[in-house]
């Protein structure tokens, strides 16, 4: 199976419980074959939870939900330990995070302490308990979501897990048309129940053993580091994109070209990926922090495109 076929059955399959989003279903898949995680940033109503439980019941994988609430403990994450009668020893009682899909639910609204739970396995897809570390799961995908206007009993997340998402993305409203299609569609029934595993786990880690293989010319190569050099120079820039960042972008590209059904990465597929993957870790200065968005579309809109020199 292609990249491009793996795309478009997962996109027909999740077609028939979410209606036109297929670009942000594709860089959803993007970030899950790059190993990466995404925060899903929209007001409530615009599918967010709907499009991560189509995606985690599109593959054959585990699947957890948490819902964040403020009293919510690192522990009712991870897990815990403890004593077992019976036994007459400690047993580890495992968490919603050893799974394969994570849906985080809004996020924010769990306290630092809590949302810091979740960085050890976002980052090294291990969990340690009481000293002791164990595998979240392969593979380990987080789908956060948060609600971006209502600001009471939230906690803003801090860079350094912003930082961990290696997409921030926006659903979106539908348009009138699609509006009818969706009232059409959830007439009767409810779609979701009746949504079957596309894609199993081996499917998976074969398609990131063909990523690897994905060719980036070295001028390409420049061309992202040029992005990302720009967005350490802005006048109103705190903190531009680090290094993980930008190895973040390379294999987000090199996953997007694959599921273009491309053996290597072009400059639109940079141009596509530079404001998702790339803007929500800028820190902008006071007065400018809702700006990051314009900031990075700038950038791509000046920074030279490399073009094919046919002189030689």
């Amino acid at each position: 199976m292609t990249g491009k076929e793996l795309k478009e059955k997962v996109l027909a399959n999740i077609s028939k419980v979410i209606v036109g989003k297929d670009e942000a279903v594709t860089l959803l898949l993007t970030a899950l074959l790059a190993e990466g995680h995404v925060l899903l940033e929209d007001v409530p109503g615009t599918g967010k939870t709907k499009a991560a439980k189509a995606l985690a019941r599109s593959m054959d994988a585990a699947f957890s939900r948490i819902q964040f609430t403020p009293d919510l403990l690192p522990g009712d994450i991870t897990g815990i330990t403890m004593y077992d009668q019976k036994q007459g020893e400690f047993v580890l009682r495992k968490g919603p995070a050893f799974t394969n899909i994570l849906l985080a639910d809004e996020i924010n609204r769990a306290t630092p302490r809590t949302q810091a739970g979740l960085l050890e396995c976002m980052e090294e897809r291990q969990i340690t308990i009481d000293g002791v570390s164990y595998p979240a799961g392969e593979p380990f995908f987080v789908i956060a979501t948060q609600n971006p206007v209502e600001t009471a009993g939230t906690f803003p997340l801090p860079e350094a897990q912003m930082d961990r998402f290696m997409m921030k993305l926006s659903m979106g409203l539908p348009t009138k048309e699609e509006e009818r299609q969706i009232m059409e569609k959830y007439m009767k029934d409810e779609p979701l129940a009746a949504l079957t595993p596309v894609l199993s786990v081996d499917d998976l880690q074969q398609a990131k053993k063909e990523i690897e293989d994905i060719f980036v010319h070295r001028c390409v190569l420049e061309y992202m580091v040029n992005i990302v050099a720009a967005t350490r120079e802005g006048e109103n820039v705190l903190m531009g994109v680090s290094p993980r960042g930008t190895l973040a972008f390379l294999r987000c590209v090199k996953a997007y070209a694959y599921l273009q059904g491309r053996s290597f990465v072009t400059p639109d597929d940079i141009k596509a990926l530079a404001v998702p993957v790339l803007a929500h870790r800028v820190v902008m200065g006071y007065g400018k922090a809702g700006e990051n968005k314009a900031f990075l579309e700038r950038i791509v809109l000046t920074t030279e495109v490399p073009t094919e020199d046919f002189s030689a």
